[in-house]
């Protein structure tokens, strides 16, 4: 068997990497923020979050 033909498995690693590094192609960037309760307490002042979804991370996000 001719070693040049075999191909090997991809690690999850391996697969996780090529994926992030599309993405940077493609333009998007993970970003990271902290957020101080002031500033959502404005994000619920201002009408952008609901009072009740103040604690979900992903309501916060979208009021964003």
């Amino acid at each position: 068997m001719n070693e040049a033909n075999t191909a090997r498995p991809v690690s999850a690693a391996a697969e996780r990497i090529r994926r992030h590094r599309q993405r940077r192609r493609d333009g998007f960037r993970c970003l990271t923020i902290e957020l101080h309760e002031f500033e959502v307490d404005c994000l619920v002042d201002l009408g952008c979050l609901n009072q009740d979804a103040r604690n979900d991370p992903l309501a916060v996000v979208q009021a964003i």
